[in-house]
């Protein structure tokens, strides 16, 4: 069942608690269920006010393309892509920070800020935007930032330490969140256990056992993945 169908049943079931299941509908007006169905159609797990902020916030703009282009490569050099896996380009890692700092905008003199401050170093030491310069100039600029004192609190270290782990934190959260970063990391959810029985010590405590025939039939655990037949009286037969 779809996550659709899954929110239509689950509204579907307190509608008719709530009702009673009385009919209180009036004349050549829809069913209760029609009406119930119609009213889950669109969510997908958003209610209709978080999908019109989000139209919003995405109408919106807050980088201009140098600097959606600049935090593409800031990104790969915070996360080089892997092999066969991708990267923050292929996750959507830009379009996510961007949309991160439209729905939390005390973020957006920082991220904004940051990318002016790393520009400018760019400039000033290699005559070039930070877009166009070699991975070691980068590193250059970016690893006297990357790799500070932890002694030192957060709210006294300056600006573009701060910018950076800012940055950082939105480029690993964005990547790991996303379909491509939940692979890369093997993560496969709640899975179904596999259940072999009673255990033996716990049969002797209670005095029974399994039936031998039944065991052979239900608990082989390789055969788990099998469809079970029975006969017209209900018998299993395998």
């Amino acid at each position: 069942m779809d996550r659709r169908k899954s929110i239509q049943a689950m509204l579907l079931g307190t509608g008719a608690v709530a009702l009673g299941l009385h009919s209180c509908v009036g004349e050549g007006e829809p069913e209760i269920e029609q009406q119930i169905i119609e009213s889950a159609d669109g969510y997908f797990g958003r209610t209709p006010e978080e999908l019109e902020r989000i139209e919003k916030l995405n109408a919106e703009e807050l980088f201009n393309d140098h600097e959606l282009e600049t935090i593409a490569v800031l990104s790969e050099v915070i996360l080089p892509p892997k092999p066969k896996v991708g990267g923050p380009l292929e996750a959507g890692v830009p379009e996510f920070i961007e949309f991160m700092g439209k729905d939390r905008p005390r973020m957006q003199n920082t991220l904004l800020g940051g990318l002016l401050w790393l520009d400018s170093q760019s400039r000033e030491l290699f005559d070039k935007e930070f877009k166009s310069l070699e991975l070691e100039q980068q590193k250059q600029i970016l690893d006297p930032i990357a790799f500070y004192d932890p002694e030192i609190p957060s709210y006294k270290r300056p600006f573009e330490i701060q910018w950076f782990s800012l940055m950082r934190n939105l480029t690993v959260t964005g990547y790991y969140t996303s379909e491509m970063g939940i692979k890369d990391l093997g993560y496969k959810g709640n899975q179904p256990n596999v259940w072999d029985g009673v255990p033996q010590d716990v049969l002797d405590q209670h005095g029974v056992a399994y039936d031998p025939e039944w065991i052979a039939k239900c608990i082989d655990q390789s055969t788990r993945g099998d469809i079970a037949t029975w006969d017209e009286n209900g018998n299993l037969l395998t």
